[in-house]
């Protein structure tokens, strides 16, 4: 009985652990189309409603995060906290959002190596942030986030410019992808 009570729990973690994970094939496919991401739209307005509630207008030069820096030291990777994203979204620095969950495979193979990149960006108009996403750390506004952003799964990025999101990639990428990303919205 605990041997088939194993195998049960098993299969239940395996599933919702390959039900996220996406075929090479489609992967393909996906990073051939996001090239083009304009017919994404943009769903930033109740996020913008709650930024100008929330936060004054902040410099460049100005910001002093308060999170975690999980990498990077011109280009910094924080864990997500509504204060540091507001005060970027209102520098109008290009952001960068990874949905992450603590329970992922994928994420946990994923993130070092998004981290590495950070380490080696030398962009000071561009933030990195590692959102909760279906968690146990998750919170309201990170569920808002992934909402808003149209977000169905984790190990997502979505990236902004000027508040407005310009990509969004479902795929896992290794640090080269995200270096090349990266510096081509800059």
């Amino acid at each position: 009985m605990k041997v088939l009570f194993g195998l049960l729990v098993l299969s239940v973690l395996l599933l919702g652990c390959t039900q996220t994970q996406v075929s090479q094939e489609i992967v393909q496919e996906i990073n051939s189309n996001n090239q083009n991401t304009d017919s994404i739209p943009s769903t930033t307005a109740t996020v913008s409603e709650v930024m100008e509630k929330d936060t004054d207008p902040v410099t460049i030069d100005s910001i002093n995060y308060q999170g975690r820096v999980l990498a990077g030291s011109t280009t910094k990777l924080l864990d997500f906290n509504k204060e540091d994203y507001n005060k970027a979204i209102a520098s109008n620095k290009i952001v960068v959002l990874y949905f992450y969950a603590n329970w992922c495979p994928i994420c946990k193979a994923e993130f070092p190596k998004m981290q590495e990149a950070f380490n080696e960006l030398n962009y000071e108009n561009v933030v990195g942030f590692r959102v909760n996403y279906k968690d146990d750390e998750t919170d309201s506004f990170e569920t808002q986030l992934a909402q808003e952003f149209g977000v169905a799964y984790q190990h997502t990025k979505v990236f902004l410019k000027n508040g407005e999101r310009i990509g969004k990639y479902p795929d896992s990428w290794n640090k080269e992808r995200y270096l090349t990303e990266i510096g081509a919205v800059v």
